[in-house]
């Protein structure tokens, strides 16, 4: 039994006392969860529904438990209920209910873990965002890793997802950058506010070299160009699709910025001062209102952003989810009451995601300079010292809120202080167990005549509990936007398996007959290779069948 299917048992039950008692039903929630309790003694699940509906209805909590008990223990798979507290439930499964799960694990394959939680949202996710002027740093890398997984996460839990690189080729930024290039190509010095490193003096020359006569016009364009071939190649590498390429310059070409403040305008929040344009942001928390067209008459990066979301919503996006550097924390306030100046309520429709810096630590100290990029280290010097799996799984591995080191002698290290590499030796050992197996003509056989009330040693019950787990945490991890969940979880499931297989012998011993405790073993061991390679491919990493 799942702990969703058990989580339907806890709810039937409510229904059938409330029945009994003719109780209110509109008390009762549309579903409900049960949880591992910390302490394995008090149970395999436990669940607070009688706390929950006892003030709803006026009644004292143990009594209600003890009736939900009473129905619920009449559920086949379930040994046994206990009333602990003041109204807490612990449940215990027979052994055959919760072997069972091994079989569902294998059978539902790529789609276990996952869920409908979110159908129905349609979500924007905008992450990486760097500008087209230089290589993608580590910091980017990491919303690179970070996002990536939240797309797969939130598509897992049944969300629509479209995720977008909005490409700032439009503004101040990028004409540094072209006279940067123009006169790294005449052999001037990069101005003082301009851009620096190898990369410069290559596609500079690569642009004289096919335009011989170029102007600023064409180191622009040809530079941009380039660069976000780059990007896109960079990322690529790096196992980050997008589904768009969002082009701000697209935004002033079809004069969408006027359209925005014309909307704007029309919502009573646009007012003209000083010869400039402005939108009274104060009016929703910003601590200033902010200017959208100065008064030399151009557009401020804020005008394009106000575009952008309007743009955004227009094409049916109800959530926009960004995911931005540690320098843009000033950046909420006023996205949040710009939201609002459109009419929306920020809390719906717009959530921004604030990341911290990124450290690549080699023999104790930070490294911070790329060979090619000069100022910065770039996701190609981070793969070159890492490879790409460890890289995606040491960044999606923390909190996006908290600061990292990533140590190059740790996450090469074949050993299991590594996290990457003790996560990935098991989807390689679970793969070896079954090549194994096969060797020795051990199959799982038919579903029908899996023993699942075998599987009743300590370890294997530890194991088939954390597989079960599993769809919890990607739902949480989705819903709070927190993918390093998953990587915590598959290292504890990790863990669980190597217990299990200390500990459980599961092909047979010289010349021992295959029996049905050897096939029970095979199918717990090929869930948990279906688990971790599911979690695993959450995160972008892969789940190696030989290592």
């Amino acid at each position: 039994m799942t702990p969703a299917k058990l989580a339907e048992a806890v709810l039937a039950a409510a229904r059938a006392l409330f029945a009994e008692r003719g109780l209110d039903p509109a008390a009762l929630p549309a579903s409900t969860t049960v949880e591992r309790p910390r302490n394995p003694e008090h149970g395999d699940y436990a669940s607070t529904i009688a706390l929950q509906l006892a003030k709803k209805v006026g009644a004292q909590p143990r009594d209600l438990a003890a009736g939900i008990a009473d129905h619920l223990g009449r559920t086949p798979g379930v040994k046994s209920v206990e009333i602990a507290g003041p109204g807490f439930l612990n449940v215990r499964l027979d052994t055959a209910s919760a072997g069972q799960l091994a079989r569902v694990v294998v059978q539902t394959g790529r789609e276990y873990g996952h869920s409908d939680r979110l159908a129905g949202q349609r979500i924007n996710l905008e992450f990486v965002s760097a500008n087209p002027t230089g290589p993608v740093h580590i910091g980017g890398a990491r919303w690179a890793a970070l996002g990536d997984a939240l797309a797969r996460l939130l598509r897992a839990s049944g969300a629509e997802v479209g995720t977008e690189y909005y490409v700032n080729d439009a503004g101040a930024q990028i004409d540094r950058f072209a006279r940067s290039l123009q006169a790294a190509a005449e052999g001037r010095p990069v101005p003082e506010d301009g851009y620096a490193g190898e990369y410069i003096g290559q596609i500079a020359a690569e642009i004289k070299r096919e335009h011989p006569d170029a102007d600023e016009r064409t180191f622009r364009d040809e530079g941009v160009e380039r660069m976000l071939r780059e990007i896109r190649g960079s990322l690529a590498d790096f196992g980050v699709p997008f589904d768009l390429f969002f082009r701000e310059s697209d935004l002033h070409a079809r004069g969408e910025l006027d359209l925005a403040v014309a909307r704007l305008r029309e919502q009573g929040h646009v007012y003209d001062a000083d010869g400039a344009i402005w939108l009274r942001t104060t009016d929703f928390g910003d601590d200033k209102d902010r200017v959208l067209r100065k008064s030399d008459g151009e557009w401020t990066y804020f005008a394009a952003d106000c575009a952008y979301y309007l743009d955004k919503r227009e094409r049916g996006f109800e959530r926009l989810l960004m995911l931005l550097g540690a320098d843009h924390h000033g950046y909420i306030g006023r996205m949040r009451a710009m939201a609002a100046c459109f009419g929306d309520r920020p809390e719906r429709t717009l959530e921004i995601l604030i990341g911290q810096l990124v450290n690549l630590v080699k023999d104790g100290e930070p490294l911070r300079m790329s060979k090619r990029a000069g100022t910065v280290v770039t996701i190609e010097d981070l793969v070159e010292a890492i490879g790409v799996d460890a890289a995606r799984y040491a960044l999606a591995r923390f909190s996006s809120d908290s600061p990292i080191d990533i140590d190059v002698d740790l996450w090469t290290r074949s050993t299991r202080d590594n996290p990457v590499y003790y996560v990935q030796y098991v989807a390689a050992r679970t793969a070896s167990v079954a090549r194994n197996a096969a060797e020795v003509g051990l199959t799982r056989g038919e579903a029908d005549d899996f023993r699942p009330e075998l599987l009743g040693h300590e370890k294997e019950q530890d194991l088939l509990k954390a597989l079960g787990d599993y769809p919890a945490i990607v739902a949480a991890a989705a819903e709070l936007r927190e993918p390093h969940r998953v990587a915590r979880y598959l290292e504890e499931l990790a863990g669980s398996y190597h217990r299990f297989y200390d500990n459980c012998r599961i092909l047979p011993l010289g010349d021992e007959p295959i029996g049905d405790l050897h096939r029970a073993r095979l199918w717990l061991n090929d869930a948990t290779r279906t688990v971790i390679a599911n979690g695993l491919d959450l995160l972008g990493v892969s789940a190696p069948e030989r290592m």
